[in-house]
This record gives structure tokens, C-alpha cells and sequence, in this order.
């Protein structure tokens, strides 16, 4: 067999395995959250941002979430994980549903329930994923507001 064949045969098979990936997710999980696998949302922590928290889930799971604020309106956020898929999507889903949200709003709109309405809902054993995301959001808005005030500290965090 050519390289070329033994190339074609892999690709081949590779496909054959993503598409059955993404037919077990979607049964299992829905669009929503098919979606926020294939396309995460904000994937990525912010330079320079303005608020920052890192927090380790019940699983051993850790998510990083930056924030950028402009007059007390979330501008942009940025996630990071070591997490599952699961914690993935969950951390895509958050910062997408912070964007554009005054504080007030961001904290009232992402919470545990918040994040599984997005999606629908979540099998029991993947719910402490959505309240992963939404505790690290919290904590970086937190951190914004206990900074906000004196910017001149937000350069020396390190996200």
C-alpha cells in the first residue's frame, strides 16, 4: 500500500471517529452544547485584564477566567481549563452569556442555572461543570471590584 493510500485510509478513519464523537454529543447532549464544543467562545485569558480568578472544581478540574470592564459592563472575557469537554463548553458558555452584561447583570445571569438553561440542562454528572464556570466568573468579578478603585494594583496580577 502507497503513503499516500495508508494516508487516505487514516483520514478516512479519523473522520469516521469525529463524526461519531460529534453524533454521541449531540444525542446526549444537544445542539447548545455540540456547538460550544466544536466553537468555544472566548477561549483564551485576556492580557491586561481587569479582573482575574482561578478556581479548582469538586472533580480536580481548574478554570482560569479574566474579565475586561468598561464603566462597570463586561467588555470581554477569556477562559482557560484543564477540565473535560464538559467544563469546556461550561467556561464558553459563561463568558458568552457575561458579554455585554452590566455587573449586576453578569452575576444575576451567570449562575449554575443560567449555564444549563443555555443548554437545556446537563446529565446530573456534568452539573458541577456549570458550577465551575459560574463560580470562577463570580470570583473574577469579584476581583474586579475589589481593584477597581485602585488600578494601579491590577498591574501587578498575573493572570
Amino acid at each position: 500500500m502507497s503513503d499516500n493510500a495508508k494516508k487516505d485510509k487514516l483520514d478516512a478513519a479519523v473522520r469516521k471517529l469525529l463524526d461519531q464523537i460529534e453524533r454521541d454529543i449531540l444525542e446526549r447532549y444537544g445542539p447548545a452544547v455540540l456547538d460550544h464544543w466544536k466553537h468555544p467562545r472566548n477561549a483564551g485569558l485576556l492580557e491586561n485584564p481587569d479582573g482575574f480568578a482561578r478556581v479548582e472544581g469538586s472533580c480536580g478540574d481548574v478554570m482560569e477566567m479574566s474579565v475586561r470592564m468598561d464603566n462597570d459592563t463586561v467588555a470581554a472575557c477569556g477562559f482557560q481549563t484543564d477540565g473535560c469537554g464538559t467544563t469546556v463548553v461550561c467556561g464558553s458558555a459563561a463568558t458568552q452569556l457575561a458579554e455585554k452584561k452590566s455587573l449586576i447583570e453578569a452575576l444575576g445571569t451567570v449562575t449554575r442555572d443560567g449555564i444549563l438553561g443555555l443548554f437545556g440542562g446537563l446529565p446530573e454528572e456534568d452539573v458541577h461543570c456549570a458550577e465551575l464556570a459560574a463560580e470562577t466568573l463570580r470570583r473574577a468579578l469579584a476581583d474586579y471590584l475589589s481593584h477597581r478603585n485602585t488600578p494601579w494594583k491590577s498591574h501587578y496580577r498575573k493572570p
